[in-house]
């Protein structure tokens, strides 16, 4: 029997919340309706999409890997229905569209918006470039740049840009399986004291990486830093040291398929804002308007599914 529609967005929800009990209660439905879907989805698919632990459930491996196809089927449902509930055709839009955006969210944010919007407007030729908050607010208030996603810690005080905030994302604590920490109730900063920590150095969350170091009272004692979100996730997951990381990032298994795990840390924590930027006063094209409602529609949508 084929997976419906249905099951998909039981699992989807499932995933998101870590909870079947959690999803029952957004849906609205009984936790048992939400067990059968998933068990008759497996069965599907011949593969365990979750496994049980002390927090809940986490998806297996094959369980993250379908998690990506369920959530494009979804948004192609979505565009699907949304095409064909107008009461009128939309015009075709066309011209070209300058993008930019920065490094850590080109790869964790803006791939799915941009996939949607080329999906919703392919006559529009997007030009898109990736570099540091700064070259990219020159670039805005310049004039050669429409609209850019980034981080918006990144831009100086001053009033030549609107902001549309998209996601919020606070930092966590990343754990390799079998840590002594994924046994505490409650982690602070004062518990990762003596932990070696792995520490990303991308420009674009420099500020909030020293605020967090900041708040340790005492030298952290660094093990590795490096540029590589890849390669924080395999040091982590090898045992070579934890890592405090903005949420946005988290993905369970490293590029080796070993597992990692995150918990929230008590106290204060900085985060990281993404969200669309453009120039103030500028009477925006009607395929950049569109840009940014899909931008601000997509980050909806994740949530609700």
């Amino acid at each position: 029997m084929a997976f419906t529609l249905r099951q998909l967005h039981y699992f989807t929800v499932t995933a998101a919340l870590g909870s079947m009990s959690q999803a029952s209660q957004h849906l609205s439905i009984s936790q048992s309706a939400i067990t059968e879907a998933i068990k008759e989805l497996e069965s599907d698919l011949g593969i365990i999409l979750f496994e049980r632990h002390a927090r809940g459930l986490r998806l297996t491996h094959a369980g993250q890997k379908f998690l990506r196809h369920a959530q494009l089927i979804s948004e192609q449902v979505a565009d699907a229905r949304q095409a064909f509930s107008e009461k009128h055709t939309d015009p075709i839009l066309e011209g070209e569209f300058n993008l930019g955006t920065s490094p850590l969210v080109s790869g964790y944010v803006l791939s799915d918006i941009l996939a949607r919007y080329r999906r919703a407007y392919p006559d529009v030729k997007v030009n898109a470039i990736e570099d540091s908050g700064e070259y990219l607010e020159h670039l805005l208030i310049g004039g050669e740049l429409d609209a850019a996603v980034m981080v918006l810690s990144d831009i100086r005080p001053r009033m030549g840009l609107e902001i549309e905030i998209l996601q919020v994302s606070p930092y966590r604590l990343w754990l390799p399986l079998g840590h002594a920490l994924l046994e505490v109730e409650s982690v602070s900063l004062t518990d990762l004291a003596q932990e070696p920590l792995i520490i990303l150095t991308l420009d674009e969350i420099e500020e909030a990486t020293h605020r967090l170091l900041r708040g340790f009272n005492t030298r952290p004692s660094v093990a590795f830093r490096t540029r590589s979100v890849e390669a924080v996730r395999s040091l982590v997951a090898t045992h070579a040291g934890v890592a405090l990381l903005p949420d946005l990032v988290y993905r369970p298994w490293s590029l080796e398929g070993d597992r990692i795990e995150s918990r929230d840390i008590s106290g204060y924590l900085p985060v990281i804002q993404v969200g669309v930027v453009w120039r103030k006063g500028t009477r925006l094209a009607e395929h950049v308007r569109h840009f940014i409602s899909i931008a601000h529609w997509q980050h909806q949508f994740r949530w609700r599914n």
